[in-house]
């Protein structure tokens, strides 16, 4: 039988410079960079991993650069925003920190009895800060008091072309509809995991938004958390025998995963906890050298004389 998923995996984007990327999600937002490896399928680019200090499923974004990439627009179907958890009362402080770093706040809003934040990074992608409670332990090594520092993944907002179809996925998968909200030119349809964290995604309802370009600046992907290996075929299984746009069972080193494009074009990614992205480093090494699968290590001096060197806050202090 097969077991819902207790929520958010990792959120994946696409940036254009992996120094400026580094800067943003470091030195700014006081996430940890767990894990600089590369693109599995592109050993000449680099795969960015930020989270808490281990990297645990439900605290991670990784990010893609592709420096000749041109730059992406939100429209359907994508995922439109990121959202990371923050203590209660924390918005004024990094709505000051987020000003003397020059990042301009979009605005605040409430949803579901929940305040936050709304910016964009230097690729313009869409992050929003919500105050809310998770047990998860922060990075405290980043700049932010631990008082106001990042609890792991919030949500993903969601702009699918057809609601209906992407919310039967999140109901295949265990994600239960717990409200709906509407203001001038949206409803937010909200469907949550039920886990500790990281458990929400909510589903945007926008008629007068055009369709998007995938590219630097763009949220690709979202993965949801499966508990084995074994879990994830029959997962694969499953969803083919329902006709989804499935891939095959992915080995990714610090986990195993599939994809599901659902009809409505949000790509979700199947991923397992272990691993982890602490299988090849000590913890307390966690981001500060190349690490390469197993299966690229005849790669590596490829690798290091085509990738950019990496100046990481506070690590290389």
């Amino acid at each position: 039988m097969l077991s819902d998923t207790p929520g958010i995996h990792h959120v994946t984007g696409l940036v254009a410079s992996a120094q400026r990327n580094v800067d943003f999600y470091v030195g700014v937002l006081g996430l940890r960079l767990v894990k600089r490896t590369v693109n599995q399928n592109d050993v000449l680019r680099y795969h960015l991993f930020y989270g808490n200090a281990t990297g645990d499923p439900g605290t991670v974004l990784t990010c893609f650069p592709y420096p000749n990439e041109s730059p992406g627009r939100v429209g359907k179907p994508q995922i439109a925003a990121v959202a990371f958890v923050v203590p209660p009362g924390s918005l004024p402080y990094w709505r000051g920190r987020l000003a003397d770093h020059g990042v301009d706040v979009v605005g605040t809003d409430s949803r579901f009895g929940d305040r936050a934040l709304r910016f964009t990074d230097p690729d313009g992608t869409n992050v929003e800060l919500v105050e809310g409670e998770a047990p998860v332990e922060p990075w405290t090594g980043g700049g932010v008091p631990e008082q106001y520092a990042i609890r792991g993944v919030h949500s993903v907002s969601a702009l699918p072309t057809n609601p209906y179809t992407t919310a039967a996925l999140l109901d295949t998968l265990g994600f239960e509809l717990v409200g709906e909200e509407r203001t001038r030119d949206e409803t937010r349809i909200r469907y949550e995991a039920d886990g500790e964290y990281a458990t929400v995604v909510d589903l945007l309802e926008r008629p007068t938004t055009e369709f998007g370009r995938e590219g630097t600046g763009s949220i690709q992907h979202v993965a949801v958390r499966v508990d084995s290996v074994e879990a994830l075929y029959e997962w694969h299984d499953f969803l083919r025998e329902r006709d989804y746009d499935v891939s095959r069972v992915h080995d990714r080193y610090f986990f195993h995963s599939l994809y599901v494009r659902e009809p409505g074009g949000i790509l979700f990614e199947l991923a397992t906890e272990e691993p982890g992205l602490a299988v090849d480093e000590d913890v307390d090494a966690l981001g500060e050298s190349l690490v390469l699968p197993d299966r690229f290590a005849e790669d590596r001096a490829l690798a290091e004389g085509q990738l950019p060197a990496l100046s990481v806050p506070f690590m290389d202090d």
